[in-house]
């Protein structure tokens, strides 16, 4: 549980590796307290190489950053201005880090959920916290519906065994919903705002 709030305290080791998603290359720092720190997830990668990249435009949110990849990955893919935001600092530290390191320009802050978000995006993403819980992941995914524009779009990735089924009912209560892979038991979803 500690990745998802603060954990100064936490003895740091700052490890780096590069991971290749489809054709794009990055070098990512990541360090004890942070969610998948030796490697990409599995779930994120699903998500990030069954992404319709070409209807992403605008501004882009990227909820829950950990140490970058997912926001990094569309930086470096896409022209959107990416914004990134955690509540665990750090995660932002080293998600600034990396964005030094692959000369990206981002904008990353500190959030919990959407508290100090204040932009209407076109694309909000997250591979949301699941230990985190229930209430946080559904705040994330429900509450997105508040700060998408119009026709905006929510992109998430969620596995079988951690609710991805009963989500997908909830979300189909706020937006238009398409499954847009499943891999594994990961299921990437796609939710236009209504």
């Amino acid at each position: 549980m500690a990745q998802y709030f603060d954990n100064v305290l936490l003895p740091s080791e700052i490890q780096t590796f590069s991971v290749k998603i489809l054709n794009t290359t990055l070098t990512l720092s990541t360090d004890h307290g942070v969610f998948s720190k030796n490697k990409l997830d599995f779930g994120t990668r699903v998500l990030l190489e069954n992404l319709p990249l070409n209807e992403f435009e605008g501004r882009v949110l990227d909820v829950g950053c950990g140490y970058g990849p997912i926001g990094l990955y569309l930086a470096s893919t896409t022209d959107c201005q990416v914004d990134m935001c955690d509540v665990n600092r750090r995660a932002l530290h080293l998600a600034k880090m990396n964005a030094k390191a692959n000369h990206l320009s981002v904008s990353i802050f500190e959030s919990d959920c959407y508290s100090n978000v204040t932009e209407k995006y076109h694309v909000i993403i997250s591979n949301p916290p699941i230990r985190a819980g229930k209430k946080i992941v559904y705040e994330i995914l429900m509450g997105a519906k508040n700060h998408l524009i119009s026709g905006g779009m929510l992109f998430c990735v969620i596995h079988k065994d951690q609710g991805a089924k009963s989500t997908i009912s909830e979300l189909k209560k706020l937006y238009d919903v398409t499954i847009l892979e499943k891999n594994k038991g990961f299921f990437v979803i796609k939710c236009i705002n209504r």
